[in-house]
């Protein structure tokens, strides 16, 4: 008689100790993705830093602004402290250290001026008449003189003005920034657990699982995580600066000056990279639908022209920018489709769930 193998019939844990070992793992993914969102708090500034140098990168390269001194530290610790301290902390006086403060540096930018020589003549004629005669109207020598003065308030307006016309990323209300770096203190602290996250799921599945189906969680796991982490990398190196650059351009071409709002740019800046690696994910995605028997290997072979039109509808709708970036993500998801034939090639490994030969 031939008998089929149940994948629940070795099963020893009852319902209720599943739950258990579910509670214990979620509760260790919980306490991890915790502790990455509080590192990711004190390093914020750094985090929005590099996310924000693609479109500072941008602004320097078309001339809209110039390059930021991002250098001053944000302590997260000693801002709290600070908040919650009742009497305001007093500086150790340095005898070492001169504590007047420095005179105000404004540059000394000279500004040219002309002035007709009749009426400096009958200025000068009005301040002093013995010294300075009066002016000869009928002078063919009448031509205006250029002096060349220096005012500091005038330099220091001048000066204010050039720093209200350079483009920096803005907010538009007062808690704009703060909600923006706990988003990317959160966002960054739970991809940064998201290894731990997974491993504790899998601890929970692997109990369920046949030694094959382990070995194959062993060997694409990490592959889908090296193609996640490689179009994410591959986005913000590549095809931001093209994005960038071709929406800039355009909007200089329409002779409009770009306000860029921060916490929208932080929002793009974390779904295309998503997009993208989730994109990469199309070799893992193809053998899944292989294995299911949705679609086989001559499926995809002789579907290919089908295939690229579609990966280029898709690029052309998740890149909005020129050809070139359009091309930057269809021409590495086309590589990958070809990678996903290679691997659907492999012969799979036999179901457990098929019946034994007699």
């Amino acid at each position: 008689m031939v008998k089929s193998r149940d994948l629940f019939d070795d099963t020893t844990m009852s319902f209720g100790e599943h739950l258990e070992a579910l509670r214990v793992h979620l509760w260790k993914a919980i306490i991890g993705i915790v502790i990455c969102v509080i590192f990711c708090l004190f390093f914020g500034k750094h985090i929005i830093s590099i996310v924000r140098s693609p479109i500072d990168a941008a602004l320097v390269r078309h001339g809209l602004t110039e390059q930021a001194d991002n250098d001053v530290e944000f302590d997260l610790w000693a801002a709290i402290n600070d908040y919650f301290s009742d009497q305001p902390k007093q500086k150790a006086a340095d005898p070492d250290v001169d504590e007047t403060p420095p005179e105000p540096q404004v540059a000394a930018n000279p500004i040219e001026i002309q002035i007709p020589r009749d009426a400096l003549a009958d200025a000068l004629n009005q301040l002093d008449a013995e010294r300075y005669p009066p002016p000869d109207k009928k002078s063919d020598k009448n031509k205006p003189l250029t002096l060349k003065v220096i005012i500091p308030e005038l330099s220091e307006l001048q000066s204010s003005v050039a720093d209200n016309e350079t483009l920096k990323p803005v907010t538009l209300n007062v808690q704009e920034a703060f909600l923006t770096y706990l988003k990317v203190s959160f966002v960054s602290g739970f991809v940064m657990a998201s290894p731990w996250v997974f491993y504790q799921l899998w601890l929970f599945v692997a109990a369920g699982l046949y030694p094959h189906e382990r070995r194959y969680v062993h060997i694409y796991l990490p592959f889908s995580l090296l193609l996640f982490s490689a179009g994410a990398i591959f986005c913000f190196t590549l095809v931001f600066p093209f994005v960038l650059d071709f929406l800039l351009s355009f909007n200089k071409t329409l002779g409009v000056v770009p306000q860029i709002r921060l916490s929208e740019w932080i929002t793009f800046a974390i779904m295309l990279p998503l997009m993208f690696g989730l994109s990469f994910q199309l070799p893992l995605v193809m053998l899944l639908l292989e294995r299911i028997s949705i679609f086989s290997v001559e499926d995809y072979r002789t579907k290919r022209r089908m295939a690229i039109l579609i990966i280029a509808i898709v690029s052309m709708f998740m890149t909005p920018a020129d050809p070139m970036s359009m091309l930057l993500m269809m021409l590495p998801l086309i590589g990958l489709y070809e990678l996903g034939v290679i691997l659907c090639g492999f012969n799979p490994q036999k179901s457990p769930f098929e019946p034994e030969p007699a």
